[in-house]
């Protein structure tokens, strides 16, 4: 559902009770519509709950599941847990960051790549690890990172 009207989500949020105890699952409603939280999105769930946009904020800050940004088509995840810590991750974090010109969090300008780090992927066994778009690939250096990208640069045209 992207790109949904102010009617859209009048109708989402009115699947609820009017109740502050229904922002949370509000809030993954409408990220599970769009793929993040939108302006136009929080300021419907705003008038509809009575609540300040800044307190809605503040939720979709605090918890880690909530996006404020589009994500990306490759959808980037780099393992921080302490396998793939000690195993290298964060030199491959950096190496993404350097080559997408972006930070964790973010969506590159052309909208092909997302970057975000997740504490632990259960891949220890193949550590270091990420995940583009829920597959996984282990046992990482910087490399096979950077051929990674540029396989799906080539594959989108982009290269």
């Amino acid at each position: 559902m992207s790109q949904t009207t102010m009617s859209s989500y009048r109708e989402l949020v009115e699947r609820f009770p009017a109740s502050r105890d229904y922002l949370i699952p509000i809030l993954q409603e409408l990220q599970d519509a769009e793929g993040f939280i939108p302006e136009a999105g929080v300021d419907e769930i705003s008038r509809y709950l009575s609540l300040p946009k800044t307190k809605i904020y503040g939720v979709v800050t605090f918890y880690n599941q909530f996006k404020l940004n589009p994500p990306g088509k490759y959808q980037i995840q780099v393992c921080r847990g302490t396998a793939c810590h000690v195993k290298g991750s964060l030199a491959l974090l950096e190496t993404l960051q350097i080559e997408l010109g972006i930070n964790a969090g973010s969506t590159t300008k052309d909208g092909l790549f997302s970057l975000e780090i997740v504490a632990c992927l259960g891949a220890c066994s193949i550590a270091p690890a990420l995940t583009i778009n829920g597959d996984f690939y282990g046992r990482l250096d910087k490399k096979r990172v950077l051929a990674l990208i540029n396989d799906i640069r080539e594959k989108e045209g982009k290269a």
